[in-house]
């Protein structure tokens, strides 16, 4: 699998709730603050738990012979682990897939700071088993593969530019933006279950034929 691989799987970490309350942070009073304070915190928090997972996996494999049975047993459990991560992470995903609508914290980000949004990335992202399941299967997907840390990089720039959507729409559009993200707000809490799906079902393949080698 190229590292480019797990670029998919940053949908999963920004589908629904995360997504959500981004739209809503760029509708806050002071959006432009509040969305930045959003993605520096969601930045920390994906770099820090990929990190853990890659050094994690890169702690198994890196004392055994390169070539070795040993080391082949080894990538083959990984293997196995990213998958029985994914499954579960599918099952999650549709048992949730129902619980849309807005919470009842929502209301509060129309008078966030940039200090309560960071929090906030922090805990949707740091403490959901969504996204928890997803960082550990992308870490642990890319030490298998001895790829160094930095093709981390590449899926946690992509979930904070996904995150930053509705921030990108606040500046391009203006005062159209207002009709515009309750649309994405919407579509987001209806729809992005099933996308999730799609998506760790592709990676889902794609470990299972590096797991069938």
């Amino acid at each position: 699998m190229e590292f480019l691989g797990t670029l998919p799987m940053a949908v999963v970490m920004v589908a629904g709730t995360p997504l959500v309350a981004a739209v809503f942070l760029a509708s806050a009073e002071r959006p432009r603050a509040a969305s930045l304070g959003y993605l520096a915190g969601a930045t920390v928090v994906v770099a820090a738990g990929t990190t853990l997972s890659w050094l994690a996996t890169r702690t198994v494999k890196v004392n055994l012979p390169a070539g070795g049975a040993d080391r082949r047993t080894i990538e083959g459990w990984i293997d196995w682990f990213v998958i029985a991560v994914l499954v579960v992470l599918a099952v999650v995903v549709f048992v949730r897939r129902h619980r849309g609508g807005t919470p009842s914290w929502i209301d509060r980000l129309q008078r966030s700071g940039p200090a309560y949004a960071a929090r906030l990335a922090a805990l949707l992202l740091g403490a959901m088993p969504v996204d928890d399941l997803t960082m550990l299967s992308a870490g642990a997907s890319t030490a298998r593969h001895d790829l160094p840390w930095w093709h981390l990089l590449p899926f946690v720039l992509l979930t904070v530019l996904l995150l930053a959507v509705p921030l990108l729409a606040l500046l391009l559009l203006g005062p159209r933006a207002a009709a515009v993200l309750p649309r994405m707000r919407d579509w987001a809490d209806r729809h992005s279950w099933l996308i999730s799906e799609v998506v760790i079902a592709l990676f889902l393949a794609l470990t299972l034929q590096d797991a069938l080698q």
